[in-house]
């Protein structure tokens, strides 16, 4: 009983234990506050990652892909395999490529990967519809301004929004009016500028509530001003026969679409009017861009013009930088992967299943069933000719880069308690010299030293445990208004601490783990107790008539 009633009233009336009690709860808040957003940006970046790949894919070590009567025989064989752990399947095209496109009189070139896809079959093995612009609510401030033009729900295909549609028939109508204009009166030629962020035709303030207003006034205005000619026309694209062998009105979308990523279509500039730091579009949906590749068997150039169906952004600017999805027959037919007598007959009833593909994507009704589906397919596809990964090991230098940079953090951070435990080792130094006398007079009225160790022990646990107490609600505390907090500090600052045009979220994602948090929290308590072994080893090693002679 005497040991409850010394460290209970160690605890109460012994304010510098409050510095170590201060320690260990800043110690345990910060490592919870930290952990539990390292966690959400880390499942964020994940789901993001699932959002481009599958579970499993099946990819050729060539890029020339599959034989083209090999293509049904390969997903016959995976279904024939793993049928029943397959919730979905889809086979794409990857590829490198140049994408190209004219701004004010500025050309713009592009490295990319190519992505053959088959929207609605892709959409069911990673959510990729989630991630295009027109399906997106555009927010600013943490305020919703435009909502989605396109409901999220609708199957994933390559239409036009109504909206798109009629800007390019204007645009279209526009660039025929001038034509006119120039055979019957003439046109000038002048230098073109640079590239003016907002034009006079268009409202500023609208422009920067729809990013897709945005380069159509920059474009139209800029390039017709300047006199040059349409940079997809075919007198300026000479080795574009796809396009020129359509022949169809120029109002109506190209038969080849792409789905464009964000990082590779927009520019940052300053808003006159507001003086914020804006992303402008250089193209839009229902513009077109010229796509340039390579054919299959020996490398030669494979040119193609597409119309871009939306904007892909999906927050990892890895992707968002350099992929460009399109249609899988356009880009099986521009690489001359496709056979029978659909090639004769240009953009005619084209069918992916004549071609070759190089990547098969698997989306599983059990992840945890990944494992046992690589061995299979590994076991049955020849190594040779096909690689069989799953999503994590093919991003496996990325997510071990994560997790590695969290452990470091994690130790960095755990210093913080361990100097909290020498302060607790420091203080009942302190104390034990302090209560010589009062050790003197336990032991001589017949207390143990284990009992004296005891007394100590229990201070340090007491210590570690209203600290770690403290430190834990205060770090959920904490992660729960974190975007409270955000919002005060910008405020504050007079500049956003975290802004969603940077990473891509609206507000701090959290995750946070119970086990972590009860981890870190026992952890802490562990440090006070080992920090009191020291001094309560020698306050129970005094002798009593040492410890009273000088009394």
């Amino acid at each position: 009983m005497y040991v409850i009633l010394l460290a209970g009233h160690y605890l109460r009336t012994k304010y510098i234990a409050l510095v170590s009690i201060i320690s260990i709860t800043l110690g345990v808040a910060t490592m919870i506050v930290v952990n539990s957003v390292m966690s959400g940006f880390s499942c964020e970046m994940r789901d993001r990652i699932k959002g481009i790949l599958a579970d499993v894919i099946v990819e050729t070590h060539s890029k020339d892909g599959t034989a083209a009567e090999d293509t049904l025989v390969l997903m016959e064989k995976v279904e024939e395999l793993v049928g029943d752990k397959i919730d979905a399947m889809t086979p794409t095209v990857e590829i490198y490529g140049m994408m190209s496109f004219d701004v004010a009189g500025h050309p713009f070139h592009r490295p990319v990967t190519l992505v053959g896809i088959v929207p609605d079959s892709k959409n069911r093995v990673s959510p990729m519809a989630e991630n295009l612009m027109t399906r997106q609510a555009i927010y600013k401030d943490g305020k919703l301004v435009l909502p989605p033009l396109r409901d999220p729900a609708l199957p994933l295909n390559w239409d036009l929004t109504p909206e798109h549609l009629e800007l390019r028939k204007d645009r279209a109508y526009e660039m025929q009016m001038r034509e006119q204009m120039s055979i019957e009166f003439g046109s000038t030629t002048t230098v073109p500028g640079p590239i003016q962020p907002v034009s006079n035709e268009v409202d500023a303030e609208a422009a920067s509530l729809d990013p897709f207003l945005l380069p159509a006034s920059v474009e139209s205005t800029d390039r017709e001003e300047s006199g040059s000619s349409d940079p997809f026309s075919d007198s300026a694209d000479p080795f574009n026969a796809g396009a020129a062998a359509e022949q169809q009105d120029p109002a109506q979308p190209l038969s080849a679409r792409v789905f464009v990523g964000a990082g590779l279509v927009t520019y940052p500039y300053r808003n006159p009017q507001t003086g914020e730091v804006e992303i402008g579009y250089l193209v839009q949906p229902g513009e077109d861009v010229n796509i340039t590749t390579i054919k299959t068997g020996v490398p030669e150039p494979a040119r193609f013009k597409a119309t871009v169906a939306d904007v892909f952004k999906s927050g990892m600017s890895e992707y968002d930088s350099t992929l460009v999805f399109c249609n899988l027959e356009e880009l099986q037919y521009a690489r001359g992967m496709l056979t029978g007598p659909d090639v004769s007959h240009p953009h005619d009833n084209l069918d992916w299943r004549n071609g070759q593909i190089t990547t098969l994507q698997i989306k599983l009704k059990d992840y945890r069933d990944a494992d046992e589906v690589v061995r299979r397919l590994r076991s049955e596809l020849p190594s040779a000719y096909f690689a069989v990964n799953t999503w994590e090991q093919k991003q496996g230098p990325l997510l071990e880069a994560v997790k590695v940079e969290s452990a470091i953090l994690n130790v960095l951070l755990f210093l913080i308690i361990a100097v909290a435990g020498f302060g607790i080792l420091g203080i009942f130094y302190m104390v034990v010299v302090e209560k010589t006398r009062d050790i003197g007079i336990l032991k001589s009225l017949g207390a143990s030293s284990s009992g004296v160790m005891s007394v100590f022990l229990t201070y340090g646990l007491s210590l570690g445990m209203v600290g770690a107490g403290a430190g834990v609600v205060l770090g959920l505390l904490f992660v729960h208004y974190i975007n409270e907090i955000e919002g005060l500090l910008s405020s504050v600052m007079g500049h956003k601490v975290f802004d969603e045009e940077i990473y891509y979220f609206q507000k701090i994602p959290t995750v946070i783990d119970p086990l972590t948090v009860f981890l870190v929290a026992v952890s802490a308590i562990f440090i006070a107790v080992c920090a009191s072994i020291l001094p309560a080893w020698r306050a129970a090693s005094q002798h009593p008539v040492k410890a009273l002679r000088f009394e």
